[in-house]
């Protein structure tokens, strides 16, 4: 099939921007799809105007009865860079789409900048919750964001502050390329400015001696999170996501999921891993979104339930946590839904639940461990050893 959609990134600088090939694709289009801002970057009388619907995904039916006529989708910038172009790739065959590129908010920020595109993260909180951005807290990180509008750099910066970051240096830079281009700068800690809606951010983050340390990879500190004692603590929960081994976009369930501690570690490991929590108790499900929040991960989801009835018409999931509620019923619905190379773990501190892992291990492999920490704590003028509950855990990959 002949290509007849063309996804045509535009930037400030409007049609005199875009390659001459590009250009005469939107000139003779016969339906141009776009937000009110990129029609007044391309005019083209002749063509037949479209504004992005609300919901987007109404569009789909749009599109697919304008199939065989000349349609261009504008987009801002790099059409398949955090963009509507991903988007439409999933819902048309790829030879019934032309992708026109042009250069993006992140190459224009980091060339004003003069940094390095390998060196830094790249994220979006475009019509997605902020509170994403505090994951890519680190020091010495830098970061360019899509923000939301206005009062996004304002937030940031508040984010920024609470975390010892407050000395972090804030870029705004808006309308790049074009002739109302503006520069805004300042540090996040004192951070007042009024910037126009439509802009890109750019974060140095200088960490304070006493900033939070929140690393990607498992086992934050337990203070970081809020509970009661019960959370799987730090050593057995960098054990535990690291045999999980969360990936980019893969689903956790996380059975059991009490405040939320595993669940939050898979989704900060890696980009855009998605984490289901199954919790029965609504004051743990309540504390779990609380610290899901705090920690950069507003994504997990939860599910008021106990397994295994909690557990069907969920999503397949990419690897499971049974952290509470092990039973053999749970095991058996865990398996059947976890899909082929997925990775189970369970975790087990009585008796009980340690018999029904021990069980498992023999019927199915896999590695059997007990997991024995001791912390240093004062003892009347002196120091001792004071050893924590030990964890019984088995992991299994599906084959």
């Amino acid at each position: 099939m002949k290509p007849w959609l063309h996804v045509v990134g535009i930037g400030e600088d409007g049609l005199q921007g875009l390659s001459p090939a590009t250009r005469a694709v939107v000139e003779a289009a016969e339906v141009i799809v776009g937000g009110e801002r990129h029609h007044d970057l391309a005019r083209n009388p002749g063509a037949r105007r479209i504004t992005w619907p609300s919901p987007f995904d109404t569009l789909t039916e749009k599109l697919t009865s304008l199939r065989g006529r000349r349609v261009v989708v504008l987009t801002s910038g790099d059409p398949l860079w955090y963009s509507a172009g991903a988007k439409l790739g999933q819902l048309f065959a790829p030879d019934e789409i032309t992708y026109h590129p042009h250069v993006g908010a992140f190459q224009l920020a980091a060339a004003r900048l003069g940094w390095s595109m390998a060196d830094v993260e790249t994220l979006t909180v475009h019509g997605r919750p902020i509170e994403q951005m505090i994951a890519f807290i680190q020091p010495d990180q830098k970061l360019l964001i899509l923000t939301t509008g206005a009062e996004t750099p304002r937030q940031i910066a508040r984010f920024l502050t609470e975390r010892g970051f407050g000395q972090s240096r804030m870029v705004v830079l808006a309308n790049m390329g074009g002739p109302k281009e503006a520069r805004f700068e300042g540090v996040a800690e004192c951070w007042k400015t009024e910037v126009p809606p439509f802009n890109t951010l750019a974060v140095e983050c200088i960490a304070a001696p006493d900033a939070a340390l929140l690393p990607r990879v498992p086992g934050l500190a337990d203070d970081l999170f809020h509970h009661d004692g019960t959370m799987t603590k730090q050593e057995v929960r960098a054990v535990t996501v690291a045999k999980l081994m969360p990936m980019r976009g893969a689903l956790l369930w996380d059975v059991g999921c009490g405040f939320g501690s595993v669940a939050i570690e898979w989704m900060r490991a890696a980009r855009y891993a998605r984490a289901i929590g199954i919790e029965p108790r609504a004051d743990r499900r309540a504390i779990a979104a609380e610290n899901a929040l705090a920690l950069g991960v507003p994504g997990l989801r939860m599910i008021d339930g106990k397994a295994p009835a909690a557990l069907a018409g969920l999503p397949a999931p990419d690897a499971i946590f049974i952290g509470g509620g092990l039973s053999s019923g749970t095991f058996a619905a865990c398996w059947k839904a976890l899909r082929p190379l997925g990775r189970l773990v369970a975790n087990a501190v009585t008796i009980e639940s340690e018999a029904v892992l021990v069980a498992l291990h023999r019927r199915h492999g896999g590695n059997l461990v007990r997991i024995g920490t001791s912390r240093l704590e004062p003892l009347g003028k002196m120091h001792g050893w004071h050893p924590l509950r030990p964890v019984v855990q088995w992991s299994q990959i599906k084959r």
